[in-house]
């Protein structure tokens, strides 16, 4: 009995802060949803890493907005199209290569359409397509994966002590 308290309280405060973890968001691409490439955080912030997911996609496949929020931008950067979201609690999300069909500003649900995949070249190489999806709370990067509960639990050590008979 323990046991399972003690794993379930772990499992409970392991994905995220209680100001992430919400039932409102939904994978912005699919179903299915596809993981081309995981997460890999960058430490410190400006060295190499995967500032976000890839999920499979098509060219021309519908983008819907993850999470509830306020579009902040849509439009061209390098050459690439890209929405930003912000979201409540500090976050905001990424989707790229977007075009854009929701003006900046418009206040967006879960699972509304904000744009389409581009074509042309992939941003994932090769002939295979993806969103790149990304997640930052003020300038930390995090998993996009984790809003979603689908990242990795983290158990807390169990101090291991003598039971009164």
């Amino acid at each position: 009995m323990l046991i399972a308290f003690l794993v379930a309280a772990a499992l409970a405060t392991s994905t995220l802060p209680p100001a992430v973890s919400t039932p409102t968001w939904a994978a912005p691409i699919g179903p299915p949803t596809r993981i081309i490439r995981a997460f890999d955080r960058p430490t410190p912030n400006w060295l190499p890493g995967h500032r976000g997911v890839d999920l499979a996609a098509i060219a021309g496949q519908p983008v819907k907005a993850a999470g509830p929020g306020r579009i902040v931008w849509s439009g061209l950067i390098v050459g690439r199209g890209v929405v930003v979201i912000s979201h409540a609690n500090g976050l905001r999300t990424t989707y790229e290569p977007v075009t854009g069909s929701a003006p900046v500003g418009q206040i967006v649900r879960a699972g509304d359409v904000i744009g389409h995949i581009e074509g042309g070249q992939s941003h994932c190489g090769g002939p295979v397509w993806c969103l790149h999806w990304g997640l930052r709370r003020g300038r930390e990067y995090l998993n996009p994966l984790l809003v979603l509960k689908l990242g990795r639990p983290r158990l807390i050590p169990v101090v291991a002590t003598a039971l009164p008979r």
